[in-house]
């Protein structure tokens, strides 16, 4: 039997059933996780909604919470960290790292403030706006970072006054049921529920009568079915739906230089991040230099198992998103893309791919208009700036993207051309909590991080006192 367990009411609840999760390193079934039955799932909500009455009312209670919450995470990241690289597969430090991260948002919740905007004080009226809790929150997350992104939704959720119930991806359960557990010694019971299974519980969430928000975080397919489920009942929502992030390298950067910057940007969580780089425009003269810099680099890099001392990179996390990136590789080559590093699984168990660069890919290449989510990259050759940005452009995503080069106010001014949420200069994945994270098109509705993606979870309400 799993030593996991669900949180419903503050309480650890097991299930009928459960389900396999894999450990991507090996292959190999690792773990069970609980299958939450219906019936289940109506008590998370009916939980949820029965703290929110005095949840909302208690501002102080709700930033003490979230702090107390925030030291769980410290105290507990390479505990947590373990169970991330297990099931998720990245190396150890990336993983207790991005439990640490998940303590950092919390703790940036905390702190920040709702405020109260007077908007007439005059003889005749006092008019005030306000942000009011929507109520029950229905946050479904992702596999890739499977314990920050359930952050960057419970934080601003619980902060603004809601509650939360969370369901974390079938994949990678096993860290979101053990911040159940550990947030259940510091959050009121009810406040955050977290319950496990498949696409079913995921459909079952968003149709719910309960819930008034949903945030997911997901692919663009599944997006569309949330905001269908969620429009009968004119519940908001919050998508995150990925992207296909370009970067446009200028006439007057050093390949030298931001090899190591880009690579890093496009392999993070072995390309696994919704706003790495995934396309590459060099122009012609630099286009052998960037070429050589960047699969030296894919070269050099050690893949294995996270759990591994030295290990760079880990496995891509789950069989269908291997047969994925491999199958858009071998497209791209077989129609004359070459494989300048990497291009083939590794032999042995898990899932493992090497980490490759693609040269002279056609621009209709899959891999190119569409994202591969994966650690597999190509570079494009552009004629001149106005053509890379038609091409960077000319998506249906619009995340992210950036632009490198020795003038920062040239580059600048490219950037702001860019079709997409975050524009950055000389770096790429720069997130912060502080800083708004959405995306343009197809990448999502609303965005989250920073006051912005607090006021996301709350519904404004005017106060108009007549004073006459």
């Amino acid at each position: 039997m799993s030593d996991y367990t669900m949180t419903i009411d503050g309480k650890a609840v097991s299930a009928p059933g459960t389900f396999g999760v894999i450990d991507p390193a090996t292959g190999e079934v690792a773990e069970q996780a609980p299958d939450a039955s219906r019936g289940q799932l109506d008590e998370a909500m009916d939980s949820a909604r029965a703290a929110f009455a005095e949840w909302r009312r208690d501002d102080a209670a709700r930033r003490a919470a979230l702090l107390a919450a925030a030291e769980q995470m410290f105290a507990r990241a390479e505990e947590i960290g373990r169970i991330i690289t297990l099931e998720q597969g990245k190396p150890l430090g990336d993983a207790t790292m991005e439990v640490v991260g998940a303590g950092v948002w919390l703790k940036y919740y905390a702190g920040l403030e709702l405020p109260r905007e007077v908007i007439q004080d005059d003889d005749a009226a006092f008019v005030e706006v306000v942000r009011r809790p929507m109520g029950v929150v229905a946050a479904i997350t992702p596999w890739n970072y499977p314990l920050l992104l359930a952050t960057w939704k419970i934080a601003p959720a619980l902060r603004a006054g809601n509650t939360v119930v969370l369901k974390p991806s079938p994949y990678t359960p096993l860290s979101s049921l053990k911040l159940g557990e550990v947030l259940r010694e510091v959050l009121p019971p009810g406040v955050l529920n977290v319950v496990t299974g498949g696409d079913a519980l995921g459909a079952w969430m968003t149709a719910h009568p309960v819930p008034r928000k949903i945030s997911f975080t997901g692919s663009v397919p599944t997006g569309k079915h949330v905001a269908a489920a969620a429009a009968p009942d004119l519940k908001r929502v919050t998508l995150e739906l990925g992207g296909n992030d370009a970067a446009i390298l200028l006439d007057d950067a050093d390949p030298a230089a931001v090899a190591d910057r880009l690579f890093g940007a496009a392999f993070m969580n072995n390309g696994q991040v919704c706003s790495a780089v995934k396309r590459v425009y060099v122009p012609e003269a630099l286009y052998g230099d960037v070429v050589d810099a960047l699969a030296a680099k894919a070269r050099a890099a050690r893949v294995g198992n996270g759990m591994n001392e030295g290990v760079e990179y880990g496995p891509i996390n789950n069989r269908p998103q291997f047969e994925r990136v491999g199958a858009l590789v071998s497209e791209a080559i077989a129609a004359g893309a070459r494989a300048a590093a990497g291009g083939r699984p590794i032999d042995g168990p898990g899932y493992f791919f090497e980490p490759t660069i693609l040269a002279d890919v056609p621009e209709d290449a899959r891999i190119v208009t569409e994202e591969q989510f994966g650690p597999a990259l190509p570079i494009v050759k552009y004629r001149d700036v106005e053509d890379a940005l038609a091409r960077a452009n000319g998506t249906n995503f619009g995340l992210s993207g950036s632009v490198w080069g020795a003038d920062a106010e040239r580059a600048s001014d490219v950037a702001a051309r860019l079709d997409c949420g975050t524009a950055w200069v000389n770096t790429h994945l720069a997130l912060a909590p502080h800083q708004p994270f959405g995306g343009f098109k197809w990448s999502g509705v609303g965005v989250e991080n920073g006051p912005w993606g607090l006021y996301g979870f709350t519904e404004l309400q005017v106060l108009h006192r007549s004073k006459q």
